[in-house]
């Protein structure tokens, strides 16, 4: 049995309690995992003075999969916290290629009448655009102060997510790629966008294509879900987009979400989407169904499908049997849905 080195950071809020439930779930399908856990967080921050201390993006690039829980904190502007750690991540392993699958779990109500219609992949692309780092501030505190942010678009990165997501939506059952910019608006970037899409889209003839500004696919996504399957879009775009898509699946608890570096020359990072929900931190109650279908991606990723497809199946009997935390109108406990999908998995075994 192959061994995998997997770096565990639960960093704030929630996330060390996620990371936590999310091992436990993990050891339970008998893989050899061996895990090293990381402090890195808000309070490491504080004490240190840094998130990632000197050669620690070194240490991870030995890691065969990153597990992350979440950053962000009461005590640090999120600005710091974000590119003190997540985005040094991403950027430093050009995890390029974020992936935010979306549908309505078993049990699992959605605000929306249609929501059984939600089956949905977002992808977004994870290194450059409106979260590149380019821009500043001059002439602070004065009447005639500054404060620009770039947004760089670069052909190489432009193409290569768009090739991605065409990848990805051809091994779907609709085989269907929704291009979303704001290209209207934006002539210069978003238009290259737009441009470089449809040039890569002759290399996939069997991909049937559309184009929404971000915009109109908001209505789209409420109105006729059923329309959409896979949506490529930027860095920014696609963040509030896949915030929306959780929302509407039922819950940003059940989202999951991959960093992928696809060449595999760094290790890609896996985390659930919801952030570190300072509200519920230490309560016992949230919710880590977002974490099992992340695991879910990352075992994916390392090419243990099998397993990837049990625990999967595992998740769907746990929420069908209504074993549901707060945030999806129940009242069990995080340690409740981990034990129940323990259980199922031991029920699954079977079938794999």
């Amino acid at each position: 049995m192959r061994e995998y080195k997997l770096a565990a950071i639960g960093g704030d809020g929630i996330g060390p309690e996620v990371i936590a439930a999310g091992l436990e779930v993990l050891d339970a399908l008998s893989l050899n995992f061996k895990v090293e856990h990381f402090p890195w967080s808000s309070e490491y921050y504080l004490k240190h003075g840094h998130y990632i201390p000197e050669g620690g993006l070194e240490r991870l690039k030995g890691f065969d999969a990153i597990l992350f829980g979440a950053v962000g904190s009461q005590e640090v502007p999120d600005h710091v916290s974000l590119w003190g750690l997540r985005l040094p991540i991403c950027q430093g392993f050009d995890q390029y290629a974020n992936v935010r699958p979306t549908r309505a779990l078993p049990g699992v109500k959605s605000p929306l009448a249609n929501g059984k219609d939600i089956d949905w992949v977002i992808v977004r692309e994870n290194s450059e655009g409106e979260y590149a780092g380019n821009g500043g501030r001059t002439h602070r505190g004065m009447p005639t102060e500054v404060g620009t942010e770039v947004a760089v678009f670069t052909r190489g990165g432009v193409e290569r997510i768009h090739r991605f997501a065409f990848e990805l939506a051809r091994k779907r059952p609709r085989k269907q790629l929704t291009l979303v910019t704001k290209s209207n608006a934006q002539r210069f970037g978003m238009v290259m966008w737009d441009e470089i899409f449809y040039e890569v889209a002759k290399s996939f003839p069997d991909v049937k294509t559309d184009r929404e500004l971000v915009d109109a696919v908001t209505t789209r996504m409420v109105m006729k879900p059923r329309t959409l399957d896979v949506m490529v879009a930027t860095n920014l775009h696609a963040d509030i987009l896949s915030d929306l898509a959780a929302a509407l699946s039922g819950s940003l608890g059940i989202a999951p979400t991959a960093n992928l570096n696809p060449e595999r020359r760094f290790p890609s990072m896996f985390e659930p989407i919801h952030g570190s929900a300072f509200d519920i931190t230490g309560k016992g109650i949230a919710n880590p169904i977002a974490t099992f279908w992340t695991a879910v991606l990352m075992l994916e990723h390392l090419g243990e499908n099998a397993a990837a497809k049990r625990l999967m199946r595992a998740i769907e009997t746990v929420t069908a049997n209504g074993v549901h935390t707060p945030d999806l109108g129940g009242n069990a406990r995080t340690a409740d849905v981990t034990k129940a999908t323990r259980q199922a998995l031991q029920e699954v075994r079977a079938d794999y």
